[in-house]
């Protein structure tokens, strides 16, 4: 049987950022499942790159939880993995389809590759549930496919073995280049009327996405007055939001800023669209990681509307600030870019420069020709046996060890425990 590569999506970022490896990954038999966590989302972000799923899962989510999904998914994933037997199994990200796959496939000796491993704010509850699933994700990921440097110095400060960290640059920027290249006319009716208005009134674009679990409430409701205010002050300008389809979020959304002439909210755009956006804007308002690493190819400042960021990158290399969700600061820092016209060297995106894609395939080949099973133990080595013993009875409270990045258990404990639980 021919070696293939699953790759196993559930959201429309994971969708787009794999995107661009299973059409570099010729070579590896690429196999795309779609989990059913989004369903059509991921379908339709996938369609401009000419894929699409290969097999997409039915799950059943009356409630919405994440431990419905993830009681839904293991299942299901587990009969795929076993059905289909792949070299290896690629993760996205940090979501809860991320973690289902990634945990489904460790316990069947499959090797886990992880595409974007390694950002961290170091707090669980920002992004939540997000930084804990990558955190999880790390712990048995046999390779880590780091999208920055400061990304894998954050996996070395966990005890990753260096040999299992791969710097490659985020796949974003491939898969953004390649949809600007493609330069699709607008297919939202909302966007193309906008797009004409603009044209009309030589007016100014300020794309605004927000969606954050941890911003939900108040949060967000000091971002969406800033952003009311914002169009209140600057006649000129219009506002795009795509509101995620969460209820929660679009009902903050219709209230405060639905009634808004200034104000267009749409539903979620199709990818092309969001970048055609994207390119036009004049700023962009955003809690969303992806954007923070798409815009800096087009020379768009962004405002992170967040308390912390993993992406600290850009915001180093001047292309992004971090604002919070502070009315008044977020509205200052606004001005500041408005008033001055403030852009961003384009072609400086310090998230990658295009070719991620080649680097992540190659780095797999590796992974499958030489040590297919690192990060998968399968036998117990005598310094494992040693470990073991040392540690067998683990205490009420594990020690831990905190370092700049992130909170980890103890890795002599950690590495043990994960070898006598393979046998």
């Amino acid at each position: 049987m021919r070696k293939e590569l699953l790759i196993l999506v559930g959201t429309r970022p994971e969708a787009v950022k794999a995107a661009p490896v299973a059409i570099a990954a010729t070579g590896l038999n690429p196999y795309i499942v779609h989990s059913g966590q989004h369903p059509g989302m991921v379908e339709q972000a996938l369609t401009p790159f000419g894929l699409s799923p290969d097999e997409v899962l039915v799950i059943d989510r009356p409630a919405g939880g994440q431990a419905e999904l993830v009681g839904e998914l293991l299942p299901r994933l587990d009969a795929v993995l076993a059905r289909r037997a792949p070299a290896a199994l690629l993760v996205q990200g940090d979501t809860s389809t991320t973690l289902a796959g990634a945990l489904a496939a460790f316990w069947r000796g499959i090797p886990v590759v992880h595409l974007e491993a390694g950002l961290r704010t170091g707090d669980l509850g920002a992004p939540f549930p997000e930084e804990g699933n990558r955190q999880m994700v790390a712990r048995i990921a046999a390779l880590h496919l780091a999208p920055t440097e400061d990304a894998a110095t954050a996996l070395r400060a966990e005890a990753i073995p260096a040999a299992a960290i791969e710097v490659t640059g985020n796949t974003v920027v491939d898969a953004v280049r390649h949809i600007a290249a493609v330069d699709l006319p607008p297919a939202s009716a909302p966007l193309a009327r906008l797009e004409r208005d603009l044209d009309r009134t030589a007016g100014r674009l300020v794309l605004v996405t927000v969606h954050r679990r941890e911003s939900w409430g108040n949060p967000l409701g000091c971002i969406l007055d800033a952003v009311r205010t914002l169009a209140d002050r600057h006649p000129d300008l219009r506002v795009l939001l795509p509101a995620h389809p969460n209820p929660a979020v679009r009902g903050q959304v219709a209230t405060a800023l639905g009634s808004h002439p200034g104000v267009v909210v749409t539903d979620p755009l199709d990818y092309p669209d969001l970048v055609r956006a994207l390119r036009r804007a004049a700023l962009v308002i955003t809690d969303s990681g992806g954007i923070q690493e798409e815009a800096p190819t087009f020379g768009v400042p962004v405002l992170v509307a967040r308390e912390v960021t993993e992406r600290m990158e850009a915001v180093r290399a001047g292309c992004a600030r971090l604002v919070g969700t502070n009315r008044a600061r977020l509205l200052d820092e606004a001005e500041r870019v408005l008033s001055s016209g403030l852009r961003v060297p384009e072609g400086g995106n310090p998230f990658g420069d295009g070719d991620a894609a080649t680097r992540v395939c190659a780095a797999i080949d590796r992974l499958l020709a030489g040590q297919p099973t690192v990060g998968v133990p399968t036998r117990v080595t005598a310094a494992a046996r040693r470990l073991v013993k040392a540690d067998s009875t683990v205490a009420a409270a594990t020690p831990a060890v905190r370092s700049s990045s992130t909170v980890v258990v103890k890795p002599a404990a950690a590495a043990s425990m994960a070898v006598a639980r393979t046998q």
